[in-house]
């Protein structure tokens, strides 16, 4: 039916949403322990009664009844009635690994991308249009700060003002009036480690209209800003969730409307721009993310030992971990208690 979805599942949305902070939010927050939230997924089992998922590799798929063609092109029938149009558009596998992704951040739904920057760029172009603002930190991974500060407002006139997400006037004050869109910020930033406040930075950005968008890539497990109260989640699985240095991934996690409307077959920019994510790629990745928490607790467990011993070695460690650092207070308050403080430091020399 059009226009609804079951939990974690995205189907096809005839209505696009103007701004996602005007929506209520209804983010299921199943389990607060994003471990527990995966054992709750639907679990999809193999085309022939296999325990695991099939690979469903093909690029088009058939429908047997004519007349249901105009209704999955109306957005009348999708899959969470199991009709496929075209893998660009949405494939089995790949919305299989986003239900355990949506699980994993406490969204409504989710869905996978080829890389962490492409779901970046595509949420970013599905929230604004041009002549739109965005206040993004200052503190960012460096793909993200070069497409906020060239290509959207060469291709697309759209703007950003940078600000240090720490102090919580300066971001009140550069929201424009109906002109900001989105505030964008890091949980933990790369590569520096601060760490944000996902509450506070909400309640400014919703008290405004405006749509949180949270790059997580640097916590998953030990943060869940969904939630906190973040509108949207992006991640590079290329990092933690992947954990092997050998895949390209990304993630968009947040309310159904907002991912329906992304995968919109007439203005939806992950449909569009097409940033498709390999159906080997999410079946492999599927496979990992049940033991993405064992992972982040030894991550977590390691890093905080490292990071104690070159302090006592007089080596100047920044590690959101150790008590010294200025953030250690904020991230114990806001982290998910079983998985630590994350797995990243730097050394300063």
């Amino acid at each position: 039916m059009a226009g609804k979805s079951e939990q974690n599942a995205v189907v096809l949305d005839k209505q696009r949403p103007a701004n996602v902070a005007q929506k209520s939010m209804k983010h299921h927050l199943i389990l607060e322990d994003p471990a527990a939230a995966f054992a709750n997924v639907r679990h999809e089992f193999g085309e022939h009664g296999g325990v695991n998922m099939s690979i469903e590799a093909s690029i088009t798929f058939t429908v047997m009844e004519p007349e249901n063609l105009s209704r999955m092109f109306a957005g009348e029938l999708g899959p969470d009635r199991d009709f496929f149009i075209y893998s660009r558009h949405l494939n089995p596998t790949v919305l299989n690994l986003s239900r355990l992704l949506a699980a994993l951040e406490g969204t409504e739904a989710a869905y996978c991308t080829s890389s962490g920057m492409s779901a970046i760029s595509s949420v970013l172009l599905q929230l604004c249009s041009s002549g739109d603002h965005i206040v993004a930190s200052r503190s960012l991974y460096g793909g993200t700060y070069a497409l906020l500060t060239h290509f959207l407002p060469k291709a697309c006139n759209i703007t950003t003002s940078f600000v240090d997400i720490r102090d919580l006037n300066m971001v009140e004050e550069a929201i424009a009036e109906g002109r900001t869109k989105v505030l964008y910020f890091e949980s933990i930033s790369n590569p520096t480690l601060m760490v944000s406040d996902i509450l506070a930075l909400c309640r400014i950005a919703h008290s405004k209209g405006v749509t949180v968008v949270v790059d997580n890539t640097f916590a998953p497990m030990v943060l869940s800003p969904a939630r906190l109260g973040a509108d949207v989640v992006v991640h590079s699985i290329s990092k933690y969730i992947s954990g092997a240095a050998d895949v390209i991934a990304g993630a968009v996690c947040g309310p159904a409307s907002l991912i329906n409307s992304m995968m919109d077959l007439r203005e939806g920019a992950l449909m569009l721009l097409g940033p498709t994510m390999n159906a080997k790629i999410a079946f492999e990745l599927s496979e990992r993310l049940p033991h993405l928490g064992l992972r982040m607790k030894v991550h977590s467990n390691r890093a905080l030992v490292f990071a104690t011993r070159m302090t006592k070695l007089g080596i100047k460690v920044i590690y959101p971990g150790l008590e010294n650092h200025p953030d250690h207070g904020l991230l114990k308050s806001l982290a998910n208690k079983d998985y630590g403080y994350g797995g990243n430091g730097d050394f300063v020399c």
